[in-house]
């Protein structure tokens, strides 16, 4: 989950996302649309008798947040808070990995301390080719080091390279989440050639000025970064409310970089 405001556990039961499977929160700051969702969340966990250890990601601030919540909504919890802070030198190095992803952060302009967040996944091993291990009878267990690059030598010392027997792994993806913030070099620096960005595009260039007081992006700036970065595609959101119809923001957005998509309530979007 990225970042967690009101009414964050009523658009999980709406559409149907279980509690099972979250395992790890990023909060991108400390304003309230963004974090104040994590109270309730992790009191239900706590009435779930959830066990499984719970990852909070976040700007150094939110520890006291989170010790806050646990002493005062979770005194009986059954789970584990791991809370990683992030660093200085978030650009450089993952925040937070797993078996199949790395997560960096990245430094935002906005009116607080502000992070956006780069996934990217883990280069992946290449696939067996079954037909070539099959005709050589090579066994299963041989399977992992020949996906590590290490030939196979047959019964009559034929010495069979890796890449005769294996075919290339897709490209691992990278998807970017950019919350609040001003237009920013360092986003811009840290998103080149993403499959996915999600980028803020809180007001229309007609409200720039705002946009700037405010410390916010407009749709048009929003798709001038996708377009100099090259990303593969954009999703703009964090809407101001004065819009009851973003089809102008889309249209500001496409005009300049067309694989534009409004991001939408409950919607999937593949990477």
């Amino acid at each position: 989950m990225i970042d967690c405001g009101e009414g964050s556990q009523i658009q999980m039961a709406r559409f149907h996302v279980g509690y099972r499977h979250l395992d790890s929160i990023f909060i991108s700051h400390m304003h309230g649309d963004h974090v104040l969702g994590l109270p309730g969340l992790m009191s239900t966990f706590c009435l779930l008798g959830r066990t499984a250890d719970l990852n909070i990601i976040g700007p150094e601030g939110l520890g006291d947040f989170v010790d806050f919540i646990n002493k005062t909504f979770c005194k009986e919890k059954t789970y584990k808070v791991n809370f990683f802070p992030v660093l200085d030198d978030c650009v450089s190095k993952p925040v937070f990995e797993d078996k199949t992803t790395e997560v960096y952060a990245i430094p935002l302009r906005h009116r607080i301390q502000c992070y956006g967040y780069l996934f990217r996944e883990k280069a992946n091993k290449p696939h067996i080719i079954r037909e070539m291990t099959d005709f050589y009878g090579i066994p299963y267990y041989a399977y992992n080091s020949i996906k590590d690059g290490k030939p196979w030598t047959t019964e009559d010392g034929e010495i069979v390279p890796a890449e005769r027997l294996t075919r290339p792994a897709e490209p691992p993806r990278a998807y970017a989440y950019i919350s609040d913030t001003a237009p920013s070099h360092v986003v811009a620096e840290n998103v080149v050639n993403v499959d996915l960005l999600y980028h803020e595009a809180t007001f229309g260039k007609d409200n720039i000025k705002r946009a700037e007081e405010t410390y916010h992006t407009t749709a048009a700036q929003a798709a001038e970064i996708a377009t100099s970065c090259h990303v593969h595609r954009l999703i703009i959101g964090h809407f101001s409310s004065r819009y009851k119809d973003e089809t102008p923001l889309l249209e500001e957005a496409q005009a300049i970089f067309p694989n534009t998509v409004l991001a939408e309530e409950g919607k999937t979007y593949t990477i």
